[in-house]
């Protein structure tokens, strides 16, 4: 029996530019399309994580500020 595959295979259409692009990018590397579209999804996770925590960092100094201007009193 064959080892059950672990990964998923999902299937997407880009625009011809972007699609001439990344075949360049594929050949210049020697890398195939899966690891492309893997690395490229890990950067925007990465990334998405990071610029969420930079929003609650934001909210919660603002929340701090509107705190510390009301006396420390935040059920004003």
């Amino acid at each position: 029996m064959p080892p059950r595959r672990i990964s998923r295979t999902i299937t997407f259409s880009l625009p011809p530019d972007m699609f001439e692009e990344v075949q360049r990018v594929k050949e210049e590397e020697a890398r195939d399309m899966s690891e492309l579209v893997r690395e490229a999804l890990r950067l925007y996770m990465d990334d998405r994580e990071l610029r969420r925590e930079q929003r609650l960092e934001r909210l919660r100094s603002r929340q701090a500020e509107r705190e510390e201007n009301q006396g420390g009193h935040s059920d004003e």
